[in-house]
C-alpha cells in the first residue's frame, strides 16, 4: 500500500495527496484531530452471497478496539445492518453505531437514542409479494430488517432488471414516505426520513465527535449521503473500490484495514 502523508493534518495537504499513478490515496491522519465513520459490509469485510454468511474475524475486532482508543472514542459504525446484528458480529466490542441507514443509533455513552421503529403495516404488506418473487426466482434473496426490506440479487446478477421492476412497482404506493436505496446488487425499501447523513450529523453534535474533522469510509451508493455529510463539516470522504466517488480511494477491505492500522498506531502521521 502506498500511503501519502500529510503534514500535521493540514487540509490543503490532505486534499492534494496523490499516488505516483495520479489516483488519490488517503493520507495517514493525526488521530487526535479526527473522528471516524466506517461502513461495515464491503468496507471492513468482504461481501458474501448472503448477509448472514459474513463474519468478522478477531483481527478486525482488535483493530477497531485499538482505533477506539487512539481516537479517544470518536469512532462509529454507519451501517445498513441492525445494531444488534453488528454487536453479535463484533462481540464483545460495542461501538457507537448507526444501524439501518440511520433508523436506529447508539451514542458513545451506550444510549440508544433512536430506537428502530415498529414495522409499518404498509411495509409488512410488501413481504408476501416479495417472497413470491423470490420463490419464482431462487437466485434472489429477501432480507427482512423489520423496518426495511432488502432484495438481494448477488447470486443472480442477471435478475437485476426483474428485481428493479418489482421493487419500483411495489414501492409506488408508499412514496414519499418510503424510498428505494440502491446498493451493490441489492435494492432496499426503507423510510425516506432517515439516512446515513442524518446519523453522521447527529454524532457530530455530540462528544467525543464534536469539534473533530470527520472522515467517512464507505464502498457503495448507500454511503453517498455519509460522504456529503462529512463534507459539510469540512471532512474527508474515502471510497472503497470503484462503485462510488469520493475525495480519496482505497482498493478493498484489506487496504482499508491496513490504512486503519497505520492510523491507530500513528504511523506516518507527520511528514
Amino acid at each position: 500500500m502506498n500511503y501519502m502523508h500529510a503534514s500535521d493534518g493540514d487540509p490543503a495537504a490532505l486534499r492534494s495527496a496523490t499516488t505516483d499513478s495520479g489516483s488519490r490515496a488517503p493520507a495517514v491522519l493525526p488521530a487526535a484531530r479526527i473522528c471516524l465513520f466506517l461502513d461495515f459490509d464491503g468496507t471492513l469485510v468482504e461481501f458474501a452471497d448472503q448477509p448472514h454468511a459474513v463474519q468478522a474475524d478477531p483481527a478486525l475486532v482488535a483493530l477497531l478496539r485499538s482505533l477506539q482508543v487512539a481516537l479517544d472514542g470518536a469512532l462509529a459504525l454507519i451501517s445498513g445492518r441492525r445494531i444488534d446484528e453488528l454487536d453479535v458480529l463484533l462481540q464483545p466490542l460495542r461501538l457507537p453505531t448507526a444501524g439501518l441507514h440511520g433508523m436506529e443509533r447508539r451514542d458513545a455513552r451506550g444510549r440508544l437514542l433512536l430506537a428502530r421503529p415498529e414495522p409499518d403495516a404498509r411495509l409488512l404488506a410488501l413481504r408476501a409479494p416479495l417472497l413470491e418473487l423470490v420463490a419464482r426466482h431462487p437466485g434472489l434473496l429477501l432480507e427482512d430488517k423489520l423496518a426495511a426490506l432488502a432484495l438481494h440479487y448477488r447470486r443472480a446478477p442477471e435478475l437485476a432488471e426483474i428485481a428493479e421492476q418489482a421493487i419500483e412497482t411495489l414501492l409506488e404506493p408508499l412514496r414519499p414516505h418510503y424510498e428505494v436505496m440502491r446498493g451493490d446488487r441489492v435494492l432496499e425499501i426503507k423510510p425516506a426520513d432517515r439516512d446515513k447523513a442524518t446519523a453522521v450529523e447527529a454524532f457530530m453534535r455530540e462528544e467525543p465527535f464534536a469539534g473533530r474533522r470527520p472522515v467517512y469510509v464507505g464502498d457503495d451508493l448507500t454511503d453517498s449521503d455519509g460522504f456529503s455529510a462529512v463534507r459539510r463539516f469540512d471532512g474527508v470522504s474515502v471510497a472503497v473500490g470503484d462503485r462510488v466517488n469520493a475525495q480519496w480511494r482505497l482498493a478493498d477491505p484489506s487496504a482499508v484495514r491496513s490504512w486503519l492500522a497505520a492510523l491507530a498506531t500513528g504511523s506516518g502521521s507527520r511528514s
